[in-house]
């Protein structure tokens, strides 16, 4: 049975949930489904330029990890752009936010210290 995947910080929320082809209605393409993880790499190492080792840092992740999480945004993105086909972005269960809403309890406990 595999390891459970450990959680990993997302600090940029995407402008959209989709990106496909000009002119082509959506039912008439397939579709590619990039993970907020992936996308969050993609943005770390491609737009901001950050060696694996700050990037996998910055999401709390193992530097393997996030060479294999860079690999697999890679090739969906290549796949739906040489493909023609539509590209989801959807948030997966082990992603958290930086900076994400914070439960009352966490608030008070906080403010008492």
């Amino acid at each position: 049975m595999p390891r459970p995947k450990c959680c990993r910080w997302i600090r940029a929320n995407p402008g959209a949930d989709f990106f496909k082809p000009r002119g082509v209605p959506m039912w008439a393409l397939d579709r590619v489904t990039l993970t907020l993880d992936e996308f969050e790499a993609l943005r770390l190492s491609d737009q901001a330029g950050k060696s694996q080792e700050e990037a996998a840092r910055a999401m709390r992740v193992s530097r393997a990890t996030f060479g294999r999480i860079v690999e697999s945004a890679h090739r969906k993105v290549a796949e739906a752009l040489v493909g023609g086909k539509a590209l989801e972005i959807r948030q997966c269960p082990w992603t958290r936010f930086v900076g994400q809403a914070q439960s009352r309890k966490t608030k008070q406990r906080r403010r008492r210290k």
